[in-house]
């Protein structure tokens, strides 16, 4: 039905950057929403930031000022760009979609297989 397709993750030094991307393919009518959503050991998933199909975008208060979310409409892929990365940062980042489906018309939401970020002192 939907596949996504993450990368980008990887080992960093505080202060450095990273770039998620996160590409949906399949049957796929229209995306409602894009985002990520991050696990670090010990914690509950949370929500990093998500961005809506009329470009509205939120970010957990965390990140605010560091992280910025985008998307390429065309080529249906949502990018997490971050910066000033922490050692709290440290955890595995998953690709969130809401998707309205063509063969039923139902949305639903899909996961990506995540990918480890981890931000050394």
């Amino acid at each position: 039905q939907v596949q996504l397709v993450e990368s980008g993750g990887g080992l960093v030094q505080a202060g450095g950057s990273l770039r998620l991307s996160c590409a949906a393919s399949g049957s796929i009518y229209s995306i409602n929403v894009m985002g990520w959503y991050r696990q670090a050991p010990g914690k509950q998933r949370e929500l990093v930031a998500t961005v809506t199909s009329g470009g509205v975008t939120n970010y957990a208060d965390s990140v605010k000022g560091r992280f910025t979310i985008s998307r390429d409409n065309a080529k249906r892929t949502v990018f997490l760009q971050m910066n000033s990365l922490k050692p709290e940062d440290t955890a595995v980042y998953y690709c969130y979609v809401l998707a309205q489906l063509q063969v039923l018309g139902l949305t639903k939401v899909y996961w990506g297989q995540g990918t480890q970020v981890t931000v050394s002192s």
